[in-house]
């Protein structure tokens, strides 16, 4: 099997009011999520739930972001959440600040040898 980086999508998310790094985080990944419906395990003939799912969130405060919460927004596949310093805390005027996360969603798949000619090389 030859492991193989099928899918790469990107998000942002804020949490405008409660300065709130794991909603924050949540809402960057449904942002990703939207722009692909990560069906590239039917096009291959694998189960969904063997896809491994590798999500990176940045945000200011990475120690905030409770990782479990984020990983149980996707619905299938093998998750690792990954944070680590991006994103951005944008000050408001009455002292407080909102808060912007990225993230990036990578999706593996174990791919047979040869089946799928170059795209298993």
């Amino acid at each position: 099997m030859a492991r193989k980086r099928m899918v790469m999508e990107l998000g942002m998310g804020t949490d405008l009011q409660g300065e709130d790094y794991t909603k924050a985080a949540c809402r960057a990944l449904h942002n990703a999520l939207r722009q692909n419906s990560l069906t590239v395990a039917d096009a291959f003939d694998v189960p969904r739930d063997q896809m491994d799912v590798e999500i990176v969130i940045g945000v200011a405060k990475p120690d905030q972001v409770d990782k479990q919460i984020v990983a149980d927004v996707l619905p299938y596949g093998k998750r690792v959440v990954l944070v680590e310093e991006g994103g951005m805390d944008t000050p408001k005027e009455d002292g407080g600040f909102t808060v912007m996360a990225n993230a990036a969603v990578l999706v593996y798949l174990d791919l047979p040898e040869g089946k799928y000619g170059e795209a298993a090389q």
